[in-house]
């Protein structure tokens, strides 16, 4: 590695996970890049993360690494913490759950180049790959985000928060990361950055791999958080004075949406033909079209397709298929459960935009009242 490389300063953040510190601070140390620096914040642990971190505390090292600790005040503040604290020229953030390969700052640099005039490049974000476990929750999100970087451009509108990094003082330009965001402060920022004039490069083969994402509560709540913050995202940020590319990073969000409605209506629409079906002596056609409009069957017949090529074409269909063919279970039983699992997803996305409307009429969670001067 050339010795007229400029510092680049590797920040991580961590809240209760003790866990995963040793593995994600030796993959950091790893890296082929020169000169390296390490920002490490604790935010308010209370598993013995705070003292792990200290066990890495080299101040001299040849990749120093620095603890910092704060009150449990959230990421983007700890995200702010470590970039006052960072000297480097460019300053790369990862979750503490993420395992970056060796190569992973060199190849995000690689990219920092602009390739035009018209490029004034600001972040450089590389690509993670979400690991897999036996349940179905880990297989739906590892091909769910590997399908969402199947189709990105070189330019992006996001610097995802485990695998990208910064030009320091753009970022400090723009006033670095907002701590009155609870989630999804790496979207927020990125949009700060290219409405300011900047542009987000991607870099495919900058790597980081992600402990699997397990638990089907813990995911319909990641779900409906992603969609409460996009709301305010949507009102911060509207299209029609957003600059730069459109949002890229949505993926199967919007098909998963309309699921929920589908399911719904074709029960609403289906049940007079159901209970009159369960309560008759008789099946004769003449009965049928006696007890129930035969445009209503038509509808519910309608919708069932439409929901069938939803869950396996489009977006969507990517993130179905590839699950079913990673499963270990019969195709059936594989596809009726994620049928359930696209039904409560759904619902958690239709929950969080719910909330996301409320805290826009009462000026909550970082709103600002929706009809107030």
């Amino acid at each position: 590695m050339s010795s007229h490389n400029p510092l680049i300063s590797i920040t991580v953040c961590v809240r209760d996970g003790v866990d995963w510190v040793d593995g994600c601070i030796e993959a950091l140390k790893n890296q082929t890049y020169r000169p390296l620096e390490i920002i490490a914040v604790d935010d308010g642990s209370t598993d013995g993360s705070t003292e792990r971190l200290l066990k890495w505390n080299d101040e001299s090292g040849d990749v120093p690494v620095y603890v910092f600790a704060q009150p449990p005040t959230g990421l983007s503040s700890g995200r702010k913490l470590a970039l006052e604290k960072a000297k480097g020229e460019w300053v790369a953030i990862t979750d503490i759950d993420v395992r970056p390969e060796q190569t992973w700052i060199t190849n995000l640099y690689s990219e920092s180049n602009p390739v035009s005039d018209d490029e004034k490049v600001v972040a450089v974000t590389g690509r993670t790959i979400f690991q897999r476990s036996s349940d179905i929750i880990s297989k739906v999100r590892s091909v769910e985000i590997a399908s969402k970087y199947r189709s990105r451009p070189r330019s992006t509108s996001l610097a995802n928060g485990p695998c990208s990094m910064f030009h320091r003082e753009s970022l400090i330009d723009i006033g670095g990361f907002n701590p009155e965001w609870y989630h999804a402060e790496d979207m927020e920022v990125s949009l700060r950055l290219i409405e300011n004039g900047g542009t987000i490069v991607y870099a495919p083969d900058a790597l980081v791999s992600h402990v699997p994402e397990s638990g089907r509560k813990r995911f319909l709540a990641k779900r409906s958080r992603d969609a409460r913050a996009h709301v305010r995202i949507m009102r911060n940020f509207p299209r029609r004075r957003r600059k730069g590319p459109d949002l890229d990073f949505i993926g199967s969000s919007t098909i998963v949406l309309i699921v929920a409605p589908l399911w719904i209506s074709a029960m609403i629409s289906g049940f007079p033909f159901i209970y009159s079906l369960l309560t008759s002596n008789s099946l004769e056609w003449s009965e049928v079209k006696q007890w129930w409009e035969f445009k209503m069957l038509i509808l519910t017949l309608s919708l069932l397709v439409l929901h069938q090529l939803l869950l396996l074409r489009g977006p969507l269909g990517v993130v179905i298929r590839g699950s079913i063919k990673d499963s270990n279970k019969p195709v059936l039983i594989a596809l009726f459960s994620l049928r359930i699992l696209t039904f409560q997803w759904s619902l958690a996305l239709w929950k969080g935009l719910l909330l996301g409307i409320m805290d826009t009429l009462t000026g909550k969670n970082g709103h600002r009242r929706l009809f107030s001067k």
